[in-house]
């Protein structure tokens, strides 16, 4: 008994010494994971190497900054050790020695990172040195991977990427720790991340030289270092500098290229750019002869060389082949697509050479960038011959749509594949320089549709002047940095959200991405800088507008409510933001939602003015001092972001007319006059024009037809015509007329009301139910025993206007339980993403993308390397499908509009394709693609959407079934409208048709 009590007592024991060990351990491990940078009686310093790169004493004394701007303390860096409770130790592998001396002996462990590309790895270790009691350690793969180690730091203390570039000031604080864990960063999903500062004319250029660097009068290398600091917290690595002849060329200034070096940047250049060149202000004519190279190719080369010479020493990516001056076509003596083809192939060989020779290393080993943009494109489809290591930078169509990429065969190239794209252009159909208004999702489709396709060595973003893209910068870096935290389109709109927390706090956070999508909503429908309906060319009369203004309810009228709310939310998250974060949030969301806003509302009033005065209605006169207003804001905005914000820190970056092209203009409006005495007018939806009694058998007094099943709502709009007052009053002569008002007072602070009208569905008599009957495709054509009539009698000044309601309320037995889409007014509207139902494929299947399309929906087949399926048996077995019930009241021939986000084929054997049939019909192929730059493609990318029409044959009045098969993956289906002959002219489909 004394023998297992004695055991039980010493197991007790053990078990206590180990529990004591565990927390002990546990006690270490939380002790090692809290590190003070900031406290009441010590700062950390920051030790460093002095044989490491320029750029980690760069980083470090940025972070330094950093946390002085929170508490008013700077951490010290310095070459030296010293005597120190805590420090941080920063360095490269194999070129700083504390860290080194940790490895050999153990202390740190860089297996994971060493001899990696831009990596990092951050840990606390006790006892370093033995005058360091705590370091925070943060080791480099490479120079940039150190770098980019010290300023996470700068983001774990809260400091914005933007705090210089959009004044996102730091929360202060007393004291300044962190919490930490070792960190391992992951490589980086792609090799070379940056921009191109382009179409700096209005507002990068003019502010350095006027404002920032004026000993420069340039965009010179103050400005540059701002931009690669810029850069460097945005984990990116590449810049294609400005270019525009507004500005020097980046090497006519000695000191950019070093400034660049110490900044750890890589110097690329554009399409136009060969060789690190600017051929728009470095070749001089007088002196150097034409600039083409079957004539002249001898001096051409010496400038090549010139510049290899110059740059063999830094990290750069040489732009291989050649286009014209001014982002035209190169041009060559011979016409044919041939000659100009081999002509380029000597170009890239003669390039090559010049490498090999000045740099004295295999070219292979150089990086070298083909940009196959606009006409270059067709040379490399012609079979361009184009060795292997040079990576393909493949391009948008200069709106987002990405015109092609790697096939199965180039994905193998050692050079790899990237992808040049846009969120801002100066060019045909329409320029957009001034404000972001390229769809975030959008990009990020295009984005992870490359990565997917194994475009991953260059990712460039054209940004224009930095300003006002922040947002879309950090998206498309953040990608390039790490595309596993965007698997999903939610995950861009999460991405937003905790942007807007970093920026803004956690408050406003879900409310300021609210706004964001809804403007990006509105501008993905139509850009603000295409509202003038104008282009460049050709040029067409700007004024004259696709949206509708009396169907569907008004697609104007909508847009400018859209922005009101749009305004108003914008305005109150403005008033509630600390002060300290007003000129942040002002530069970040305020301006460009309110640019946008007011550039709509500009030329919506001046629509409403031009529709309104035709009528001859008084408010017209109202419409265009609203139109006038809008534009004075932006006048008063754009002077408040030069002039006052930060005491003119940003004077010049912000131009409201970019190019002073018509969008921009003040527009022209009419003006009413009328001496007459005050009367009623009426107008309709549906109608052009007014209600006028003196016009014998018109129909412009009959509403469109009320639909039980759809539950219709029309409006009338009471208005004033001539001068005084107007009383008015409608009587409804049933009682299953509903009105949202129905009597008021015009005048002059009140000239127009817009008047609801609506069904009591419970109180109006039941049509026939025996059979199906045509709804019709107006009042005219409906058989009497389905529509109930009745009317509405506006009284003013002993006058008496009736005007028409009809309401179609057969009681169907098939429609009792039914849930779908039903025909109204001579069509069905439904949006992609509602299908009924949908059946997987053998290969893909539809995925939802939330945030794009006119819906703010799409739907697509995926992954996009499924195979595409062109013979109509196996696409009907194999092929993922959607089917969507409806049901119509009339039967023959219709067209199926299909509307698509205008992607491009990916490479050839894929194609942008769906199929399509009603019931069981033989499916019909739908084509998207557009070639070249076609008036379908302009068209297609002005309003965000490709519409495809093709017959089908509904054989009968009832329920039926539309089908739509995946032919190639990746199609982004927004819309669809089965129009039997009742569908008006509308810039967008109409609402969907959903039985209620």
């Amino acid at each position: 008994m004394r023998k297992l009590r004695k055991s039980n007592l010493i197991k007790k024991i053990v078990v206590m010494l180990i529990c004591f060990q565990v927390v002990v351990l546990a006690a270490q491990e939380q002790a090692t994971s809290d590190f003070t940078l900031v406290g009441d009686n010590a700062i950390t310093s920051i030790l460093i190497d002095k044989k490491d790169a320029k750029v980690v004493t760069i980083a470090s004394n940025i972070f330094a900054t950093d946390v002085y701007n929170i508490t008013g303390k700077k951490p010290v860096v310095s070459t030296k050790d010293s005597r120190s409770e805590t420090t941080i130790i920063a360095g490269t592998i194999g070129s700083n020695k504390w860290i080194d001396s940790m490895i050999a002996a153990g202390e740190i462990d860089v297996s994971e990172i060493e001899n990696q590309w831009e990596r990092y790895s951050i840990q606390i270790v006790e006892n370093p040195t033995s005058t360091i009691k705590k370091a925070l350690v943060v080791v480099g793969s490479d120079r940039r991977g150190t770098a980019y180690g010290i300023l996470e730091l700068s983001r774990k203390i809260g400091v914005s990427p933007w705090e210089w570039w959009a004044d996102v000031t730091p929360t202060k604080k007393e004291s300044l720790s962190l919490t930490m864990e070792k960190e391992v960063s992951k490589s980086p999903s792609v090799k070379y991340r940056g921009v191109f500062l382009n179409d700096e004319d209005w507002g990068l250029q003019r502010w350095a030289a006027l404002n920032f660097e004026p000993e420069t009068g340039d965009i010179g290398p103050k400005t540059y270092a701002k931009v690669f600091e810029l850069l460097l917290r945005l984990r990116a690595n590449t810049i294609w500098p400005a270019m525009h002849s507004s500005t020097k060329p980046f090497y006519s200034y000695p000191e950019n290229k070093f400034v660049a070096d110490d900044y750890a940047i890589v110097i690329g250049t554009s399409h136009a750019e060969p060789m690190l060149s600017n051929i728009n202000t470095e070749w001089k004519h007088d002196e150097m002869g034409e600039y083409r190279y079957d004539t002249n190719s001898e001096t051409i080369k010496r400038l090549f060389t010139k510049r290899v010479k110059e740059t063999a020493k830094l990290e750069g990516i040489y732009t291989t082949g050649m286009r014209g001056e001014h982002d035209s076509p190169m041009i060559v003596g011979e016409d044919d697509t041939d000659a100009q083809v081999h002509l380029l192939e000597r170009v890239i060989t003669d390039q090559r050479a010049i490498l090999a020779k000045e740099t004295k290393k295999d070219p292979s080993s150089i990086p070298q960038a083909f940009v196959p943009y606009k006409e270059v494109l067709n040379y490399y489809q012609s079979g361009l011959e184009l060795p292997e290591d040079i990576t393909l930078v493949w391009t948008d169509d200069n709106y987002g749509y990405i015109r092609q990429l790697s096939n199965p065969q180039e994905q193998k190239r050692a050079g790899g594949a990237g992808v040049y794209y846009h969120t801002s252009y100066w060019g045909r159909p329409h320029d957009y320089l001034w404000l972001n208004s390229t769809n975030p999702v959008l990009m990020w489709e295009e984005m992870s549709k490359a990565f997917e396709l194994k475009s991953r060595d260059i990712w460039i973003l054209n940004c224009g002047d930095i300003k006002p893209h922040e947002y879309s910068i950090e998206l498309f870096l953040d990608m390039a940095w790490n595309m596993d935290d965007f698997n999903e389109s939610s995950s861009v709109k999460q991405h937003t959200k905790n942007w807007a927390s970093r920026e803004f706090g956690e408050t406003s956070a879900t409310e300021i991405t609210n706004v964001l999508y809804e403007n990006n909503r509105l501008a993905y429908i139509r850009r603000p800088e295409f509202m003038a309906w104008s282009q460049v060319e050709p040029v067409t009369k700007e004024g004259e507008t696709e949206l509708t203004q009396f169907h569907y309810g008004d697609e104007v009228t909508e847009r400018i409510d859209r922005y009101k709310s749009l305004i108003k939310a914008t305005e109150e998250i403005y008033n509630n933001i600390p002060m300290y974060r007003k000129d942040a949030f002002y530069q970040l969301v305020y301006y460009p939602v309110i640019g946008a806003s007011k550039l709509n509302q500009k030329w919506l009033y001046s629509f409403k003015n031009q529709f309104t005065a035709k009528q001859g209605r008084q408010s017209a006169n109202t419409f265009s001092v609203l139109s006038k207003e809008a534009y004075n804001r932006i006048i008063e905005e754009t002077d408040y972001y030069n002039t006052v914000l930060k005491n003119g820190k940003w004077n010049h970056i912000m131009t409201m007319a970019p190019r002073f092209l018509p969008v921009f203009a003040k527009p022209a409006t009419f003006t009413v006059l009328n001496s007459e005495n005050a009367s009623l007018g009426l107008a309709l939806e549906g109608y052009q024009m007014e209600v006028n009694d003196k016009v014998i058998n018109s129909y412009a007094d009959v509403l469109p037809v009320f639909n039980s099943y759809t539950k219709s709502v029309f409006y009338i709009d009471v208005f004033a015509n001539g001068k005084g007052t107007v009383n008015w009053e409608a009587k409804p002569k049933s009682d299953w007329i509903r009105l949202s008002e129905n009597k008021g007072t015009l005048n002059s602070d009140n000239l127009e009301k817009r008047i609801w009208v609506s069904i009591d569905w419970s109180k109006v008599p039941q049509g026939e139910n025996k059979k199906e009957a045509p709804l019709g495709h107006d009042f005219q054509l409906i058989p009497p025993s389905y529509k109930v009539n009745s009317a509405i009698e506006f009284i003013s000044e002993g006058k008496t206007t009736t005007i028409g309601v009809s309401a179609y309320n057969p009681k169907f037995e098939a429609l009792k339980n039914y849930n779908g889409f039903v025909e109204d007014k001579g069509y069905v509207s439904i949006h992609a993403e509602n299908f009924t139902r949908k059946k997987e494929g053998k290969e893909a299947n539809w995925k939802l993308f939330e945030g794009m399309g006119y819906t703010n929906k799409v739907i697509t087949a995926l992954p996009r390397t499924s195979t595409p399926l062109v013979d109509l048996e196996e696409i009907k077995a194999n092929s993922p499908v959607l089917e969507y019930d409806f049901y119509t009241f009339n039967f023959g021939e219709v067209d199926v509009n299909i509307q698509a986000v205008p992607t491009h084929a990916p490479f050839a054997g894929i194609g942008v394709r769906c199929a399509i049939a009603i019931d069981d019909a033989t499916p019909v192929f739908v084509n998207f693609e557009t070639k070249g730059r076609s008036e379908e493609w302009k068209q297609n990318v002005l309003r965000n959407a490709s519409i495809q029409t093709v017959k089908q044959i509904v054989n009968k009045a009832g329920k039926h079934t539309l089908k739509i098969w995946m032919v190639d993956p990746g199609v982004l289906i927004d819309q669809v409208l089965i129009d039997l002959g009742g569908w008006k002219k509308s810039y967008a489909f109409p609402k969907e048709t959903v039985k209620k």
